[in-house]
């Protein structure tokens, strides 16, 4: 990564899915991954910038798979858009131990992932729609590295911010990714107050009232 890139990372150290949306949401911003969950319910937050790919339907002869790989930087979050398809997958065991060589932060698919017991055993943090063992090897091919793609209708521009737990994933936008931080910071600290009113006795009705609970994440008009 460069020097940008790990700067724009750390801003979103200690923070999750949850309040990441929820500062989207008070900018008005999108960037959820529509049915785009964790194979495992990792209990840390991945973030990094990412790496984009897009996959096309196979030519006759084939293209190329997965030379992509050779490109991605430590700690890039992979982002592959297969358009959602279920029943050939782009990602499985020779990937899964390339990326850890190579210290990838993530693997997010529009799409599904195989030979899973080699991420679960890693610790490898993938997101997916779901797991199949049919190779899309001869169905599809790389179409584009690095150019705009989908994710579960989230628009993703390379080395947009992506932040993923075991809620999700989410990609925040480059040019905004400071603004979105400070706002998730600014949320995160008000529910812990609210967290500290509720275990002081407060009822929680008087803690949310009290800390403006229901503005947090609403637009200004």
């Amino acid at each position: 990564m460069t020097k940008d890139d790990r700067e724009l990372v750390e801003l979103f150290a200690g923070l999750d899915t949850p309040g990441v949306s929820d500062a989207l949401d008070k900018l008005g911003l999108g960037g959820r991954c529509f049915d785009v969950m964790p194979l495992a319910n990792y209990s840390g937050t991945v973030v990094g910038p990412a790496f984009t790919v897009k996959y096309v339907p196979a030519a006759s002869p084939p293209g190329t798979v997965g030379d992509f790989a050779d490109d991605v930087a430590d700690g890039d979050v992979v982002v592959i858009d297969n358009g959602g398809r279920t029943d050939c997958t782009v990602w499985g065991d020779i990937m899964t131990q390339y990326a850890g060589v190579r210290r990838f932060a993530a693997t997010v698919i529009d799409g599904v992932c195989r030979d899973v017991s080699k991420a679960l055993g890693d610790n490898y943090p993938l997101f997916t729609r779901g797991r199949f063992m049919r190779t899309g090897k001869d169905r599809v091919e790389v179409g584009s590295v690095n150019e705009v793609v989908s994710i579960g209708q989230a628009r993703v521009v390379p080395r947009d911010i992506v932040v993923a737990d075991a809620n999700g994933v989410v990609v925040v936008p480059r040019g905004r990714a400071r603004e979105v931080a400070e706002i998730a910071r600014q949320i995160e600290s008000v529910e812990s107050k609210i967290r500290e009113a509720i275990a002081d006795g407060q009822t929680l009705k008087q803690a949310r009232e009290t800390l403006g609970y229901h503005l947090l994440q609403r637009k200004p008009s």
